[in-house]
């Protein structure tokens, strides 16, 4: 079963924010944050939007309009879907949505299963664009051209398909371990001819490329008959 996606809601409609929340758990693939208003929203947000992978933002709040909040934290750096969720629903609302850096605009009341199709419509979009890059230990990683970017020492690691797809899955694990086996259907799908020794195989050329101690790995462990990654972690200065 894949990982559920931490998705924040930001509504000042307790009931509906609630309903929303309760619905997309129990799609299982989604896992649900809520904020009340900006301020929460910016709070939940620290540390530019690592843990979320999208923002459901109502319009109309009580300390601000989601437009405009759009528009600031695009400024800031954030890059994930964000789907705007309003009762105004002329087609010059919509524009002003959208031109403020909003992924979608969606009227109230919604359908909930046309929302689940494009919030992961988007999710799938942004997982494959440049602008999915995430951070794990002295690297910057970037999904969609297979490459690790190590600054400190100008220097780029270049990834396999299934590479990049592992190191993907164990980053949005949050730390967590991953069992073998729930890794190896994600990646490689149930597939019965693929084992968990193919498995093991990539993680020991994974190692090869981004432990500067393989055989001491740091970065990528194995943990409770899995394997986790320590994306926090980074190597003390030459000295």
């Amino acid at each position: 079963m894949a990982l559920a996606r931490p998705i924040l809601i930001v509504d000042d409609d307790r009931a509906l924010r609630e309903t929303l929340a309760e619905q997309l758990r129990a799609e299982g693939e989604f896992e649900p944050y809520e904020a009340e208003d900006l301020a929460a929203a910016d709070v939940a947000l620290a540390g530019g939007a690592a843990r979320f992978d999208a923002v459901l933002l109502d319009v109309a709040l009580p300390d601000g309009d989601g437009r405009d909040y759009t528009r600031r934290i695009r400024g800031q750096g954030v890059k994930v879907p964000i789907i705007m969720l309003t009762g105004h629903d002329t087609e010059a609302d919509t524009i002003k949505g959208l031109d403020s850096g909003a992924n979608d605009y969606i009227v109230k009341p919604f359908r909930l299963g046309e929302l689940l199709a494009r919030l992961r419509r988007h999710l799938a979009i942004f997982d494959n664009s440049d602008d999915a890059v995430f951070s794990i230990g002295p690297y910057t990683f970037r999904p969609a051209a297979k490459l690790l970017l190590e600054g400190a020492r100008n220097r780029k690691i270049r990834l396999t398909e299934k590479e990049a797809a592992i190191l993907k899955f164990l980053y949005r694990a949050d730390g967590k371990p991953v069992a073998r086996q729930v890794l190896l259907n994600e990646v490689w799908g149930y597939n019965a001819a693929v084992t968990t020794h193919t498995l093991e195989t990539h993680i020991y050329r994974l190692r090869q490329k981004v432990e500067p101690d393989p055989a001491n790995a740091r970065l990528l462990v194995t943990e409770s008959g899995g394997y986790k990654l320590n994306a926090t972690w980074v190597p003390a200065p030459a000295a």
